[in-house]
């Protein structure tokens, strides 16, 4: 496969000129090293895809670099043993868009040994609208369980539940067998969280964490994407034996709590860290997203296909807390 002289991205500056994003015309030799070249298909926006695009999180540690930490697409020219020509691959995290050019390129240049073959079961598209948010669920369901989850226990709280990893954790978990408890801010959310599986949706608004060590159990685990206070409400009120995966700290990167749940209730608090996750636990998530772990409602939570010009606008709802669900980035005309 040719590659063009010349593509589109979008890339990160931060000079003279202040911070900024914008759609430049590139060579693939000015992008990151690495020993294959994938035609991108598909990308996807995550949180922290918007706070990079936007500046308003400290994200990349050298500029300028292409945005966005998810890519899937076709294998372009590869001097690597591992991949050949027209071989389907996926990549998340591993530095995109922090020290590396990301998947916001037509083309993107990385090292073989990131590139995840893409699993049967799953189309390069369906791989994106999952991405990083759907690894990052899977990564918590999976050190849930090897933590002793299971889902005779009770039932499950997914904080965030409208955003990316929320929405498809609450399906994705619900599909496994567990009961899930959704909680979110946006009410008229209910309906469709209800929809992915969901048995009970709670407003956050609504949500009083007790301040005493430790309260009533109301939660056999959680997944939670918000941290602060509600990471330190959730420990008051897990289960004997329940398991916390942090995943998110948009509520704020503290954590005021005691030792007296981990200690009188033996509940484990698990950080979740898809980005620099081994390589063989990606091939076994990504299996298992592919298969018994695939949500059932990925349209559902798919909620557009965007271009690279479109990502402007994407970033500024989800800095502005009004995503929902997942959106897809298509690198292809």
């Amino acid at each position: 496969m040719s590659i063009p002289s010349r593509f589109y991205a979008l890339r990160i500056f931060n000079d003279d000129d202040g911070y900024q994003a914008r759609i430049v015309e590139q060579s693939i030799n000015e992008q990151s090293e690495g020993d294959v070249v994938v035609q991108v298909h598909y990308s996807s926006v995550n949180y922290k895809d918007a706070l990079a695009g936007t500046g308003k999180g400290k994200i990349l540690r050298r500029f300028p670099l292409n945005g966005g930490i998810d890519a899937a697409g076709i294998v372009a020219q590869s001097s690597s043993d591992r991949f050949k020509e027209g071989d389907e691959v996926l990549i998340t995290g591993c530095s995109l868009s922090e020290t590396r050019d990301g998947g916001y390129s037509q083309y993107l240049r990385v090292p073989s040994e990131w590139l995840v073959p893409l699993p049967d079961g799953l189309s390069l598209k369906e791989a994106m609208i999952l991405g990083t948010a759907g690894f990052t669920a899977a990564l918590g369901l999976y050190r849930m369980e090897a933590n002793g989850q299971q889902p005779d226990m009770g039932a499950i709280c997914v904080t965030g539940a409208s955003g990316g990893v929320g929405s498809l954790a609450v399906d994705m978990y619900s599909r496994a067998g567990y009961q899930i408890t959704a909680i979110t801010g946006k009410l008229d959310e209910f309906d469709w969280l209800s929809q992915l599986g969901a048995s009970q949706c709670i407003s956050r608004h609504e949500l009083h964490w007790p301040e005493t060590p430790l309260a009533s159990a109301q939660f056999a685990g959680a997944l939670d994407n918000v941290g602060g206070d509600t990471l330190a409400g959730l420990t008051r009120v897990v289960k004997p034996w329940g398991n916390i995966a942090s995943c998110g700290m948009a509520g704020g990167i503290g954590l005021n709590t005691t030792v007296m749940p981990f200690i009188i209730r033996g509940i484990g608090l698990l950080g979740i860290n898809s980005a620099a996750c081994p390589y063989p636990l990606r091939e076994t998530l990504w299996a298992r997203l592919a298969s018994d772990w695939k949500p059932r409602h990925l349209e559902k939570i798919a909620g557009e296909t965007v271009s690279l010009r479109d990502l402007f606008p994407v970033f500024d709802r989800l800095m502005d807390g009004g995503g929902r669900g997942r959106t897809v980035v298509s690198l292809i005309d």
